[in-house]
């Protein structure tokens, strides 16, 4: 794709997905407000270090009048006909297809997406479209009993109102538009802050998409800018009902308390620790291609990824030797080119992160059985063999491309193992007696939990989310209505009633 310039101020009918010149804008009230005097944030491409992109630097201001824009344009979409919302939404859709090639070369130049990466991410978010067409009319409510004689109960829900929206760089197009399009399928309006490292694919791109797809103004905001200048007073602000945010459990654990200070409703996909549980009967073959794809997708860098391998021990060491060999074979360089498995770690600070959890591991005593050289932007696909659950790339969310692998002798152990971490997010468990997975399935605290597979899943009908320090809330179609609307009591009394007084 040519990297050409646009004018985002003379917006044209068919949008240009291009990653260099014209992003230097907020997209607030339906208009590309230019940067101004506002700093510029260089956006890199993490495998070449060239800046692809800038925006601007949003400031608490900028955040104040995308919020007010949005409560302004929220009670006139509420009231659409349903029929109305869904046709946007079958637009986005169908222009999340048009441009896919595009989407997922700008996933590549700012993510470090290699191809597969995003073009799973692309079709995932279309899916997700498609599903969150039918909210619309799902939110129609219903009707119940009374303990009162003739009278009528009825539970509407109703939206809750503007939703602020916090998302994280990994998978930024998915993670944004999962929150963004079911807030405005059930009749929200959305103000989005993406992740400073991604705010072109993760924030502009999608609100250019909409924008053609006919969104109307002031229903969709984005707001780019660095969460430590404008994070607090964007995840504190009056206005939203909702604040969802995607990222770490440190700063989801800030963000709760920002919005519960506003008595304001977080909704929180946060951090993972995710077990690969490989049982005496599992089918070795079937787990290891399972542990490929889900231990080095993304280079790791997914809160769904495999975080450790809970291998019994009389699998052990042929699980490890098989996991090595095909993990050293895996090609890395930059993400354009499409034979290239893992791509580079997306920004320089992550990197130091997790070249850090990879050499006190080393360090506490466990061996590498491939991999093991972090040189900045890469990271060697690594195995670990004799590896402890107190160990650091283990008991740490370490979102790199790492597998330290432990032994257990006993389920009780491999439970025991799994649920030994303050997360809850996913997992996947392995036997070819599915009675038997299944036993350890419902043993394993977590949110989700995947049989004969690996934990990087998502179905757009399927609830999404986690237990314990992984979250609050769940997405996805039917379960994430809990979180954008609002149940309200409507009784009819139709008969005369006696009362007491």
């Amino acid at each position: 794709m040519d990297l050409v310039e646009i004018d985002r101020s003379d917006h044209a009918s068919e949008t240009e997905l291009t990653p260099e010149s014209g992003w230097e804008h907020c997209y607030i009230d339906g208009e590309w407000v230019p940067a101004g005097d506002r700093d510029l944030i260089e956006v890199e491409n993490p495998a070449t270090g060239e800046t692809i992109a800038r925006v601007p630097a949003a400031t608490t201001d900028d955040v104040d009048a995308a919020y007010e824009a949005a409560a302004s344009a929220q009670a006139e979409w509420a009231d659409t006909l349903p029929q109305e919302r869904a046709e946007v939404l079958g637009k986005i859709s169908h222009l999340m297809g048009e441009y896919a090639e595009d989407l997922t070369h700008l996933i590549a130049i700012e993510a470090g997406g290699v191809q597969l990466k995003g073009e799973v991410e692309v079709e995932v978010t279309q899916g997700m479209i498609q599903v969150s067409s039918g909210l619309p009319f799902k939110a129609s409510g219903d009707q119940h009993d009374s303990v009162i004689p003739g009278r009528e109960n009825l539970v509407v829900r109703e939206p809750v109102g503007v939703v602020g929206i916090i998302t994280p760089w990994n998978y930024p197009l998915n993670l944004a538009l999962r929150a963004v399009i079911p807030a405005i399928a059930l009749g929200n309006a959305v103000v989005l802050k993406p992740d400073e490292h991604t705010p072109v694919v993760g924030g502009l791109a999608i609100a250019a998409l909409l924008e053609e797809a006919g969104v109307p103004p002031g229903l969709f905001n984005v707001v780019t800018g660095r969460g430590s200048e404008i994070g607090d007073h964007f995840s504190s602000h009056p206005t939203p009902s909702v604040v969802s945010f995607t990222g770490s459990t440190a700063v989801g654990r800030r963000v709760a308390k920002n919005a519960a200070e506003q008595l304001h409703l977080p909704q929180l996909e946060l951090g993972g620790n995710c077990p690969h549980v490989v049982t005496e009967q599992a089918d070795l073959d079937l787990a290891v291609d399972a542990a490929m794809l889900g231990t080095f997708i993304n280079q790791g860098q997914g809160c769904i990824s495999i975080n450790r391998h809970l291998v019994h021990e009389s699998l052990y060491d042929d699980y490890v030797d098989q996991l090595a060999s095909r993990a050293a074979e895996l090609p890395i360089g930059d993400p354009r080119d499409p034979d290239v498995v893992i791509g580079p770690i997306s920004y320089e600070e992550q990197h130091a992160t997790v070249g850090e959890f990879l050499e006190r591991t080393i360090a506490e005593g466990a061996t590498v059985e491939t991999g093991g050289t972090a040189e900045w932007p890469y990271i060697e696909p690594t195995v670990l063999s004799g590896v402890t659950n107190e160990m650091s790339a283990a008991c740490n969310e370490h979102f790199g491309p790492i597998a330290p692998v432990i032994p257990f002798e006993t389920d009780d152990e491999a439970v025991e193992l799994a649920n030994d971490t303050e997360y809850g997010l996913a997992a996947s468990v392995h036997s070819r007696d599915l009675g038997h997975a299944r036993d350890i399935a419902d043993r394993i605290d977590a949110g989700m939990v995947h049989i004969n597979d690996q934990p990087t899943n998502d179905e757009p009908h399927m609830p999404f989310g986690g237990t314990k320090a992984s979250g609050l809330g769940r997405f996805n179609d039917r379960w994430v209505m809990d979180e954008y609307t609002e149940p309200k009591w409507i009784s009819v009394q139709r008969e005369d009633r006696d009362y007491p007084l």
